[in-house]
């Protein structure tokens, strides 16, 4: 393989601050759109990076599962990793990176837990082995074997016959943005970046050089 000379030119129409719109949140949406529209593989999968007690970034993919109250929301085990990293510190990235279209979406943010309420209700419309999944896998930890997840599995199924109440320690968060950059792939790389920062309540709108 010579990756120096691996190179795809990206032939697709531009971005300016006059074609997007005023709220970042409400130009994501329409990105979304459009992703889903292309049939994009996972749209809504996202880069979450977060940084651990002795400043190391980290980084992995989660899937986002809901926008609402201006933020990004998805679900995980709290005792992971990445639920070790935002008790401590609660700056985080999220990156979108819609390949097929030369889009990308990068987020700074705070990140915060959703109430109880929030994350009971999805955990109820998650397939149950994944319900049973998220009780028997302690997430992050080191595993012996394979063969001790699904004895664990197995052990909860057993447990819960019926309805699989949400575990304590897992649940939702929300990444409420501070800054939104926008990034449409352009030819010659003279891509076009439109960054969103807030500014108290309000957004202000800059293009950046590629």
């Amino acid at each position: 393989m010579d990756l120096a000379r691996m190179r795809h030119e990206y032939e697709t129409r531009g971005l300016s601050e006059h074609d997007v719109a005023s709220d970042p949140m409400e130009q994501f949406a329409r990105w979304l759109a459009e992703a889903i529209e292309a049939q994009v593989v996972e749209p809504n999968a996202m880069v979450v990076s977060t940084v651990d007690t002795e400043g190391r970034p980290h980084s992995r993919h989660v899937l986002l599962k809901g926008v609402s109250d201006g933020g990004f929301e998805f679900y995980t085990n709290y005792t992971s990793n990445k639920g070790h990293h935002v008790e401590a510190n609660t700056n985080v990235a999220l990156t979108f990176g819609w390949l097929g279209l030369h889009r990308q979406v990068n987020v700074v943010g705070q990140i915060e837990q959703l109430n109880g309420e929030d994350s009971d209700a999805y955990f109820a419309v998650r397939p149950r082995q994944s319900q049973l999944g998220a009780w028997a896998s302690d997430q992050s930890a080191e595993l012996s074997d394979r063969a001790v997840l699904e004895v664990e599995v197995e052990s909860f199924a057993r447990r819960f016959p019926g309805d699989v109440p949400r575990p304590p320690h897992w649940g939702g968060y929300r990444v409420r943005p501070d800054a939104i950059e926008f990034w449409q792939g352009r030819p010659s790389r003279l891509h076009d970046r439109i960054r969103y920062s807030r500014a108290q309540s309000a957004w202000t709108r800059t293009s950046l050089s590629p």
